[in-house]
């Protein structure tokens, strides 16, 4: 398949990016076991934005964990693609071209990961299941996609582990836990295909207000810091029953969730 698709399927995201945007979803990716099992580790972000920057993060973290690693950067924006490759002249492992949710990847690989993150933010929730289906298709045998939303500077960040089928496997919730009031602000920068779905009645619903509910039950061990305090709800999470997964991620503000426990009903 040729590096540029001369009809890139999507629209153009507002192009919004910065430095560090994307660190937690990168870490969580870069330490995913995708990535230690697959034999061509190559990683596609899609609609990375206005600069190159969050490709070369990502790159970087990446060969951190696996030095063959190598990114390849999507915008259906012309302009951004030749901005973007400018930018990154001269940097080995990672290359930029002009594409979409068909995910043009030349000589007929297949990405073991795709990063999709703030690209659905702007379509509608019955969008959302085609454009998985989209890229998903793209993927290698075992591979995933990662889409997500996030803020301005990367303190709240959400994303869907969906795989190759196309079935969505999980919901994780990243936090920055110093000065961290309420967990519950996550609602507000939830995927596309739950963030209409925070209403009495539906699963994520319920699963932000136990995470809520922990989180001011475990104050009592604040002294001991918020990463101790965030450990705490978890457990308590835990034993009432959600089915929390990579129970490694907690110290790092983070908690995953099986799929089905929040799915939209």
């Amino acid at each position: 398949m040729s590096s540029v698709s001369s009809s890139p399927v999507g629209r153009p995201t507002r192009g919004t990016t910065g430095i560090n945007r994307l660190r937690r979803v990168d870490r969580w990716i870069a330490r995913h076991p995708v990535l230690r099992r697959t034999d061509d580790p190559l990683v596609v972000d899609l609609g990375f934005g206005a600069s190159a920057v969050t490709p070369l993060e990502l790159h970087t973290r990446m060969t951190a964990q696996r030095p063959d690693a190598t990114v390849l950067g999507l915008e259906i924006d012309a302009d951004r693609v030749a901005r973007a490759r400018e930018q990154a002249a001269g940097v080995a492992g990672v290359s930029f071209a002009r594409g979409g949710f068909e995910v043009p990847v030349p000589h007929g690989r297949r990405p073991a990961v795709i990063r999709a993150m703030n690209v659905l933010r702007q379509y509608d929730e019955a969008d959302v299941a085609d454009a998985w289906a989209r890229m998903c298709a793209r993927l290698q045998p075992g591979g995933i996609l990662v889409e997500g939303t996030c803020d301005e500077i990367g303190r709240i960040v959400t994303w869907v582990e969906v795989g190759a089928d196309a079935l969505p496997r999980s919901l994780t919730i990243s936090l920055r836990l110093a000065a961290l009031d309420s967990p519950a602000v996550a609602a507000e920068r939830l995927p596309k295909a739950l963030i209409h779905r925070n209403v009495e009645g539906e699963r994520v619903h319920a699963f932000l207000a136990s995470l809520e509910r922990e989180w001011t039950r475990a104050a009592a061990v604040a002294p001991f810091g918020p990463t101790h305090r965030w450990r705490t709800a978890m457990d308590a999470m835990t034993d009432a029953g959600w089915p929390l997964v990579r129970r490694e991620r907690w110290r790092l503000g983070e908690v995953g969730v099986a799929w089905e426990a929040v799915a939209p009903r």
